[in-house]
């Protein structure tokens, strides 16, 4: 029991102050944990209680593999823009910027009771920079509230978040029955009601205006030029500007219409797009994006004959794969196993991307125009704009005679982009590669999602099989594909939650968590009930903020269930109440991943945290405290 209790004591050491990597920690603990259990296995009337293979068990845990599942279905969910329509709904500018930012609150705290917090997060950063820009606000001012707000939202039901799984399967691991969907959904709203009301109306006000860097440098963002030919069935069709802007390009600038020999400048009054104008525009690379994806094929140069957007989807389709037919024939000295490879290349290679490509100082580029080069039969990709340092230029895409150091924003197949990497005359620009959403399967990634969480909160299928089923179904219908449905899992949410659970278990089978409990128990034991269930709450809250959530939440679980059972109380009190807490995680940046998020956007030091963070935390604590006893009748 000591020497379990000393790992404990120095594993919390090295999660506080991050010596180790988190991911190293945890994988020391385990080491230790089965090379003692391995010497010494536990045993109770001469049978073995916990032995080594008993703690790696949690790898396999129903808890981690619905949390892993949950991130690949968020993962989907941001691929497919599945939930951009829903951000812009409660991001809407029009209905003013003090109400716009209460609704994305409140949508992020709605959202984030069924979904993994992280994806929400990372979906509303923009918007809310985008709400601060508007009022000329700094982001510092709104950051923090997103996170908090998440936070909140993912305390109120099962799956809101990695947290509120974990402690019902340590429950179950227990040999107790596990939580209901919805069963701390009373307490938890009041706690959410009242941290909601603090994050929108005291925490803007404690926190600290700081710009960030890249508004200090270079203002809006950097421009590519780009062009398009309108098709003849492109929505744009018959469109008037209005104050210069065109309603079907969003944050776009029209810089130039050329129609056959009549060159239009803003703010282009009474002329109304047609078939075959050429449209000279100037945007960013994210609103690049958003044209690609919500206009498929608008970018793509026009075809002979009828020109569609369609038409032009698959002529580009038929440079890619003539391409690819002759790079099999070049390479058709290969083995076999190469070209049954070559043949059927996998889905994560013929994914469409968007990349960042310099033009390198002794190119052969230098000097030509995009077309006399040939970029896109050279290396089947499409390039959609260029950007030039110190000038933006009114001049046709197609028409520019590149520099060394223009910057070209490049569409294409995985595999041709990193066939690109060997080039001399380009470079690849590290850290800009994006692939482009798949906005058509939206709708079915959203009624996926929909669908799972129905199951699951009406109990027809367990919350394991739902989130397995959704994210297998994702990747089936192309919303997402294995290597994203890979990069999506948290190596520290599987090796810290694996390590705690091993902790854990090593901790019961000792009697460790007794003699915690019992510890407890004899210095808060003339508090009653109340008394104990409160310092307990800020006991695990105090924990979650240094070290992680998961981790708290697995490791005071069994605790708390010893303190139930020591002192005659149902110990799904505590175990809600290790809920409740470890959520807690405000007052530092380590304590939950969607703090860390926040930091760079909001410029934040990690003072901030405990300044604004600190008081929510003591706040709840207060409100738990009054509200409990009269929620459990103690």
């Amino acid at each position: 029991m000591w020497i379990t209790l000393a790992l404990m004591v120095g594993v919390i050491v090295l999660y506080v102050t991050e010596w180790l990597s988190l991911e190293l920690t945890s994988l020391l603990l385990l080491s230790a944990l089965v090379l003692l259990f391995h010497v010494a296995p536990v045993t109770q009337d001469g049978e073995v209680v916990l032995e080594s293979a008993d703690l790696v068990r949690g790898f396999a845990n129903p808890a981690l593999l619905t949390v892993l599942a949950l991130l690949v279905v968020g993962e989907a969910m941001i691929r497919t823009g599945a939930l951009d329509s829903v951000a812009e709904q409660v991001g809407n500018p029009r209905m003013g910027v003090h109400r716009g930012i209460v609704m994305v609150l409140l949508g992020v705290a709605v959202l984030s009771a069924f979904l993994n917090n992280t994806p929400v997060v990372v979906i509303f950063i923009p918007i809310m920079q985008a709400l601060a820009r508007s009022r000329n606000w700094s982001p510092s001012r709104l950051m923090m509230p997103l996170s908090f707000a998440a936070i909140l939202g993912g305390m109120t039901t099962l799956i809101g978040s990695s947290t509120n799984l974990l402690v019902s399967s340590a429950l179950i691991e227990l040999g107790r029955e596990e939580l209901g969907f919805f069963e701390f959904l009373p307490i938890a709203l009041v706690l959410a009601s009242i941290g909601m009301v603090y994050t929108l109306v005291i925490a803007p006000r404690l926190l600290p205006s700081r710009q960030p860097m890249s508004s200090r440098m270079v203002g809006g963002g950097k421009q590519f030029v780009s062009q398009i030919v309108v098709p003849e069935d492109s929505p744009l069709i018959g469109q008037k500007a209005a104050a210069g802007k065109f309603k079907a390009l969003p944050d776009v600038t029209v810089r130039l219409i050329q129609r056959g020999e009549h060159a239009e400048l803003p703010p282009f009054d009474d002329f109304p797009i047609r078939a075959g104008d050429v449209l000279v525009i100037a945007a960013t690379r994210s609103a690049l994006t958003e044209v690609a994806s919500r206009h498929p094929g608008l970018l793509f140069p026009p075809v002979p004959g009828r020109d569609s957007q369609a038409e032009r989807i698959k002529g580009q389709k038929a440079v890619q794969e003539g391409g690819a037919a002759d790079a099999k024939e070049t390479d058709s000295a290969k083995d076999g196993e190469d070209e049954e490879n070559e043949a059927a290349p996998p889905p994560e290679l013929t994914e469409m991307v968007l990349v960042e490509a310099m033009v390198s100082p002794a190119s052969r580029l230098i000097g030509l125009t995009l077309e006399q080069y040939g970029i896109r039969q050279r290396h089947r990709c499409l390039a959609v704009g260029i950007l030039r340092r110190a000038r933006m230029i009114r001049a046709r895409m197609t028409e520019i005679r590149l520099e060394a150091g223009d910057v070209i924003l490049l569409l294409g197949r995985s595999r041709d982009i990193d066939n690109l990497r060997g080039e001399r005359d380009l470079v690849i620009m590290s850290g800009t590669r994006d692939a482009l959403p798949r906005r058509h399967l939206a709708k079915t990634a959203g009624a996926i999602f929909a669908v799972t969480v129905g199951l699951a909160a009406l109990g027809l299928v367990p919350i394991l099989a739902a989130a397995i089923i959704a994210a297998t179904a994702l990747i089936g219908v192309g919303a997402i594909n294995l290597r994203q449905a890979a990069r999506a899992l948290d190596r520290k949410i599987i090796l810290v939650v694996a390590a705690a659970l091993a902790l854990g278990d090593a901790l019961q089978a000792t009697g460790g968590a007794r003699w915690i409990a019992e510890g407890a128990l004899a210095v808060a034991g003339d508090m009653g009930t109340v008394g104990v269930l409160s310092a307990f709450f800020l006991m695990v809250a105090v924990f979650t903020n240094i070290l992680t959530n998961n981790a708290t939440a697995v490791l005071f679980t069994p605790i708390g269930v010893s303190l139930a059972d020591q002192m005659g109380v149902d110990p799904r009190i505590f175990a809600i109440t290790v809920v409740l807490a470890a959520n807690c995680s405000f007052a530092s940046p380590i304590g939950y991943k969607t703090n860390l998020l926040i930091m760079g956007p909001g410029q934040y030091h990690f003072a901030d945290f405990v300044k604004v963070g600190l008081p929510l935390v003591v706040v709840l604590w207060i409100v738990f405290t009054l509200f409990a006893p009269v929620y459990w009748s103690l």
